[in-house]
């Protein structure tokens, strides 16, 4: 049954795209675990802290992906093997510099964010209101957090852009 009333045709590569962002989240989250329980020093207790709501975002985010998936009729890919192989998002080392794990995160940014604006692109083909919607929401999210972020990271104000 076609429930959704979108062409199953139309919506096939949104679904992919939809799978490799799901990859990319579970990494992305991987990372900010790693980070989470790996900081130390003078940021201590701040870093602590963003890195947990970072990952408990991302976790949200990820079954909202997975169910996206689910609701196209497609099948969500769940195997860290196939994460590994589909993902974007690279796993991070371990990293002893706050500002290297900060830095790492809005790398990582920028990889969710470009492949949000794929998915974009392909479900406006596909008249996939629903998909847009929700992405849409995750990447303004998104790049509000990476604002915030890569405020922290730069040493100076005058670093704006004019």
């Amino acid at each position: 049954m076609n429930y959704l009333g979108i062409d199953r045709k139309k919506i096939s590569k949104t679904a992919m795209l939809l799978n490799e962002l799901l990859a990319s989240y579970q990494v992305y989250y991987n990372n900010l675990r790693n980070f989470h329980w790996n900081i130390a020093g003078e940021n201590f207790f701040d870093l602590h802290a963003k890195f947990e709501e970072l990952y408990q975002d991302a976790r949200v985010k990820i079954d909202e992906i997975a169910e996206r998936v689910l609701t196209l009729r497609y099948r969500p890919v769940s195997r860290m093997s196939d994460y590994m192989d589909m993902s974007k998002v690279e796993d991070a080392q371990y990293l002893d510099s706050d500002r290297d794990m900060v830095q790492t995160i809005l790398n990582n940014h920028m990889i969710l964010i470009g492949q949000m604006r794929q998915v974009l692109a392909e479900a406006a083909d596909a008249d996939d209101e629903g998909t847009i919607d929700m992405i849409g929401s995750f990447l303004k999210d998104l790049e509000k957090r990476s604002w915030m972020l890569d405020a922290w990271v730069t040493r100076k104000v005058d670093a704006m852009l004019q």
